[in-house]
């Protein structure tokens, strides 16, 4: 058993993709350190909760979450990192039975911390996080009995936009250095993950900070090529990032996923300079336009904000005729949600609550319309899936994702298609998903 009885830990995650890389990295130097990893809704001698703080939503979760741990263990040491940790300290720290607060710069000190006494209840380890100037490199990680890693190449966010608070919980943009990037995707291709999601914070602003500079395209291309059999796939990338070299890779390499995520936010041009994004409406059109005539079967899929402070019904009437207009796969919609320190703060007039709910149900019909239409673009024809180890559970049968992020039921049990790239006809669609036949296994 570890010092202070600590033997059993329950790690929870909130967020986004990055947030999943660090948790899986913090598992791994868990283990490493002789601690035995549970699931979090169980009984445990500790609990950690990875948080997100994009929304107040976010922030509500991880309070729910320590609650949670609490009653599952009322003497339980429960330790709270990640963004919501990094930018409001001193409220994390006052909530009771809360031991450890500990900063995104700090994440790799929570196998010694867990090990040492507590001396008082919310103590605090979180630094400045915008001194922090070099990437911390996380052993490439994916969770084990999975098909699918993801490897995180970049961290921080120097845009500021102006609702965001990532800055502020991220610092400034980092980049793991080329040679490590190389050898991370050897790694995980050793270990016969089919396919490798690369993420970041500002996945697009990859290698800017590295000397000598790199750039995703560059370095994408490199690994493109030196692992054939592997399929990789981009997270989100800022639109103005998408340059003619990137969009060559997916004309010249099949092991590039034709999918990319393209935050939008808003349609209006007006709203676009007060969030402080840098493009308008019509570059974000071009873009896509050039985009699916460059990779025809290429998924787009789209961020968008609701209620952002000033979006009136005429701003919002931009937004939904661009997004009708434009070939789209998918919609994630967010009502705008106030963040600490940020520049929105100070933006008038607020949009009701009433109001940001019916226009992102509005969003949300469009964007189950937009996800049929695409999906039922590819009935009749043959797309390579890579099976998944979890099964349908209506049918029980196999189930994967094609090359452009499409779910896919197949017409066979799992069984030896696990982890296998395997072409598949599209025979119909229903309950949101495609059904095919497997024609090669």
């Amino acid at each position: 058993m570890k010092k202070n009885d600590i033997s059993t830990v329950g790690l929870a995650t909130l967020g986004c993709k990055v947030n999943q890389c660090d948790s899986a990295a913090l598992a791994g130097d868990l283990a490493a350190a002789g601690f035995t990893l549970v699931p979090f809704s169980g009984p445990a001698d500790a609990y950690i909760i990875n948080t997100c703080t994009v929304t107040a939503f976010a922030d509500f979760q991880a309070r729910q979450l320590i609650r949670r741990a609490h009653r599952a263990n009322p003497c339980a040491r429960i330790l709270v990192t990640g963004c919501y940790a990094q930018t409001q300290a001193e409220a994390l720290a006052a909530i009771d039975h809360v031991s450890y607060v500990v900063g995104n710069d700090s994440k790799h000190q929570i196998p010694e911390l867990l090990g040492a006494p507590v001396r008082t209840q919310g103590q605090k380890q979180v630094g400045d996080i915008f001194s922090v100037r070099q990437f911390r490199a996380a052993p490439a990680a994916g969770p084990a009995n999975r098909t699918r890693a993801f490897f995180k190449i970049q961290d921080g966010c120097d845009a500021f936009c102006s609702y965001c608070i990532v800055p502020l919980a991220r610092g400034k943009s980092r980049s793991l250095p080329l040679a490590a990037f190389l050898a991370g995707a050897r790694e995980l291709a050793a270990r016969d993950y089919r396919e490798i999601v690369l993420t970041g914070i500002h996945l697009g602003f990859y290698g800017q900070d590295l000397e000598p500079p790199a750039d995703l395209a560059g370095a994408l291309a490199a690994v493109l090529a030196q692992h054939p059999q592997t399929r990789f796939r981009l997270s989100s990338i800022e639109p103005n990032e998408v340059t003619d070299a990137l969009l060559e890779l997916f004309v010249r390499h099949d092991n590039l996923c034709p999918h990319l995520h393209l935050p939008l936010q808003s349609g209006d041009d007006g709203i676009l300079r007060q969030m402080k994004r840098r493009y308008d409406a019509a570059f974000y059109r071009a873009l896509v336009a050039k985009v699916v005539q460059t990779v025809p079967d290429m998924a787009v899929g789209v961020d968008v904000m609701v209620g952002f402070p000033g979006e009136n019904e005429e701003a919002f009437a931009h937004t939904l005729a661009l997004l009708k207009e434009l070939p789209l796969a998918y919609l994630h919609v967010f009502p705008y949600s106030e963040r600490p320190g940020t520049a929105a703060l100070a933006i008038a007039p607020k949009v009701l609550p009433p109001v940001k709910k019916e226009r992102a149900a509005v969003l949300r019909l469009l964007g189950t319309q937009k996800r049929e239409a695409f999906a039922r673009r590819f009935l009749g024809r043959t797309l390579p899936v890579l099976v998944e180890q979890t099964r349908d559970k209506k049918t029980g049968l196999a189930r994967g994702f094609s090359h452009n992020y499409l779910p896919v039921v197949l017409d066979k049990p799992p069984g030896s298609l696990v982890n296998s790239i395997r072409g598949v006809t599209v025979e119909s669609y229903r309950d949101n998903k495609l059904t095919g036949r497997v024609i090669d296994g």
